[in-house]
């Protein structure tokens, strides 16, 4: 049973080697996009580097569901509607989304998840000591 401190520094292991970055970058509140430049192809290996370090199974689309950005039921003008807000807090309930939903712009979506973020989704999914 990994202890909190453990989680992050595992997942900020993780990070530097898909990334690239330096681990004084990947701070708890580092965003995976804005700051530590992290593209579309980098979460699949992101999603592989967090399976293999906590044993963990992540489906596609947990972690990171760009399905409902895609998705027009979901998505009007390249704005996430209500439903579709209603439908991201339902999957994300470890992301903080209350700043998106104030301009709920798709293409400012990767700029929402925190290097924290991922420590409470990796919680949920581990039983956490202390």
């Amino acid at each position: 049973m990994p202890t909190k401190d453990e989680i992050f520094e595992k997942i900020q292991v993780a990070l530097v080697d898909a990334l690239g970055v330096e681990d004084d970058e990947v701070t708890p509140e580092a965003t995976l996009v804005g700051d530590l430049g992290a593209e579309s192809i980098d979460f699949l290996d992101i999603v592989f580097r967090l399976e293999k370090s906590f044993d963990i199974k992540i489906p596609r689309g947990e972690l990171f569901p760009e399905d409902i950005l895609t998705d027009s039921q979901y998505v009007h003008d390249g704005r996430v509607t209500e439903q579709g807000l209603a439908e991201l807090r339902k999957r994300m309930p470890f992301a903080n989304l209350d700043e998106f939903v104030q301009n709920p712009v798709v293409q400012d979506f990767g700029n929402l998840l925190t290097v924290a973020d991922m420590c409470r989704f990796v919680e949920s999914k581990v039983e956490v000591s202390g």
